[in-house]
């Protein structure tokens, strides 16, 4: 069976355009776009990726849309040029054990309007107007004798945004598998 061992994935040059609706600033926007890509399989932006697989068997690459530009196997301490049968479900079928590189350019199309929106559910969670003080879980706030007002909030909040926004079950056609 073959696995991948290894992915090294680059950066793109740039992210998709914050979709409408979202009102967040260029530098917010890659920190969604990380979060997005953290979550999904699929990337809408073209950058660089290098696989790293052992085993025989067939092999599909992990992250879509790929365009393999090199397939390599390990032979006498050094990689060589090799050429691979396709497979039945879109991959390669690797005759031997390899190991074997790969090296793609993966990303493009348009984001579809399900990501678009997940993008701006996850932000407008993040960036939220709050009154709790950055790293807060409890807020008390005290207007004399007369007026008090207490504020909790789950201190994983940040780390769970994905799935308390909604953005995860619109992710949920693209994850990583």
């Amino acid at each position: 069976m073959a696995v991948t061992i290894s992915q090294q994935e680059g950066l793109p040059t740039a992210y998709p355009a914050t979709p409408t609706g979202a009102t967040t600033s260029a530098s917010a926007a890659k920190v969604i776009w990380d979060r997005i890509e953290a979550r999904c399989a699929h990337r809408w932006t073209a950058r660089q990726v290098t696989w790293i697989v052992e085993g025989e068997g067939e092999w599909t690459p992990p992250l879509a849309p790929a365009t393999i530009t090199s397939a390599e196997v390990w032979e006498s301490h050094a990689w060589t040029a090799t050429t691979l049968n396709p497979s039945a479900l879109g991959g390669f079928e690797l005759p031997g054990d390899g190991p074997y590189r790969f090296t793609a350019t993966v990303g493009g199309g348009e984001v579809p309007p399900a990501v678009a929106k997940a993008f701006v559910r996850l932000a407008e969670y993040i960036f939220a107007a709050s009154e709790m003080p950055a790293g807060a879980s409890k807020h008390s706030l005290s207007i004399g004798d007369a007026i008090t007002r207490d504020t909790t909030r789950n201190p994983a909040w940040l780390a769970r945004a994905m799935d308390y926004s909604g953005a995860a079950d619109l992710l949920r056609p693209y994850r990583s598998l």
